[in-house]
């Protein structure tokens, strides 16, 4: 629900044309053993109903271990959920310790873990020098298609006071994806129309975790240096590869790429 709703409904069809069952906006209320089956009660759509399935899995998110620990005693705030408060250099309220991982109130992702690790140990030894930024944080979910996304959705761009503008580019326009003879997928990118700047991307495709670094260089470059949609859609990618999809995409802003030729600029 995050995402971005074109790639989330896309990818919930494709989950579907694999003979998955989706429901959302499902609140559990009770889980209970009956015979062989497990057996939920939810609310949905605001009336109450069972599912039976021999196996359950709920995703209920991570509980910080900081009991325990004296944390509180050595001055260490923690939030209402237990999880250590650390500010850019890793610091947590008492300046002689610092914190980093999922243990942290940062986002639950294995490199901003390392990355704050790093700096968190510069930081103690060396005095506050270095900073975690998570202004430009990219993220994948490896389902099939897999789902990547950095910066800011259209909702979260119009509520900044943007003034946005969006594209959006079937997988079906990108060359790779058709000598792959795999048009899942869509790239949608997010930019602010005064401006030109790349404010987000959000990818739906088979190789959409490789394909989201170089949207985050570009909306980070963006931030720092002004590099716009204009010097994406400017810039040479090889053919046959799915990053061109982020270029074609930006073209996509002024042009009509179902009319252009092979690698046209």
């Amino acid at each position: 629900p995050e995402h971005e709703p074109e790639s989330a409904e896309a990818l919930a069809d494709y989950l579907r044309d694999e003979g998955l069952i989706i429901h959302t906006g499902v609140t559990p209320l009770a889980i209970r053993q009956e015979a062989g089956d497990k057996v939920i009660t939810a609310e949905v759509g605001g009336q109450r109903r069972e599912f039976r399935a021999e196996q359950a899995l709920m995703a209920v998110g991570r509980t910080p271990r900081t009991t325990g620990m004296g944390l509180e005693e050595a001055g260490v705030t923690l939030d209402r959920d237990g999880f250590i408060v650390v500010n850019e250099f890793m610091q947590t309220s008492n300046p002689r310790i610092y914190a980093t991982g999922d243990v942290t109130q940062h986002p639950k992702l294995v490199y901003v873990a390392a990355a704050g690790g790093g700096i968190a140990a510069a930081n103690a030894l060396e005095g506050n020098r270095r900073r975690l930024d998570l202004g430009v944080l990219p993220d994948v979910i490896f389902t099939d298609p897999q789902a990547a996304t950095v910066g800011l959705t259209e909702a979260q761009a119009v509520e900044r006071g943007y003034d946005v503008k969006t594209t959006t580019l079937p997988l079906a326009y990108v060359p790779r994806a058709l000598a792959a003879r795999d048009t899942r997928g869509l790239i949608k990118l997010v930019a602010d129309g005064s401006s030109n700047l790349l404010l987000g991307a959000h990818v739906l495709a088979a190789e959409a975790g490789e394909m989201i670094q170089t949207a985050a260089l570009a909306v980070r470059m963006g931030l720092r240096y002004g590099f716009s949609v204009d010097d994406l859609r400017e810039m040479l990618f090889p053919y046959l590869t799915q990053v061109e999809g982020l270029k074609l995409a930006a073209q996509a802003f002024e042009k009509d790429v179902a009319q252009l030729s092979c690698c046209a600029g």
